[in-house]
């Protein structure tokens, strides 16, 4: 047998496992999920360190807010 032959039916082959193989990884709601609760963690943690940078700038004598 050749070796383009040899080279032929063995990559044929593995391409054919490859294909069998009915494990493509984790579906995608999970990580939606986790992306979700990520979000609503980073939104929590802005409001707080927001409300306490106002809270520390609004205790400053003669304060002014130029927005409000």
């Amino acid at each position: 047998m050749s070796i383009l032959s040899y080279l032929h039916v063995v990559m044929t082959t593995r391409f054919a496992e490859l294909r069998r193989d009915g494990e493509r990884g984790d579906s995608p709601v999970p990580t939606a999920v986790i992306i979700f609760g990520l979000v609503f963690v980073a939104t929590i943690v802005t409001g707080l360190a927001l409300a306490k940078a106002d809270d520390w700038m609004s205790s400053i004598p003669n304060h002014t807010n130029p927005t409000k």
